[in-house]
């Protein structure tokens, strides 16, 4: 009787520990198809920096626009967004891989 109500229990404690660390939890590949190289700084909510790992080679770097939350892939190779890794506005994301 035990094993029957730990089983679900056990069961959503997974489900729940799995989405809580959010898309990056569950993405097993790079996110940045397209990158923006065109300045938008001025629209940048928060930007992150994702390393490369196992499941994606390159390091990328996303930002959240202002307005509506929308994320967007910058080119890392673009001056503006060098300038803004140097300054350390950006937040680094350390998943393990």
């Amino acid at each position: 009787m035990v094993g029957v109500i730990m089983s679900p229990l056990i069961t959503v404690a997974l489900v729940f520990l799995l989405t809580s660390e959010g898309d990056q939890a569950l993405n097993l590949r790079c996110q940045c198809i397209q990158k923006e190289s065109k300045r938008i700084g001025r629209y940048l909510g928060k930007v992150e920096v994702h390393p490369a790992n196992s499941h994606c080679r390159e390091t990328e770097i996303v930002a959240t626009l202002k307005k509506d939350g929308q994320k967007v892939c910058l080119d890392p190779s673009a001056q503006w967004v060098k300038r803004i890794l140097q300054s350390g506005s950006c937040r680094r994301s350390h998943l393990s891989s």
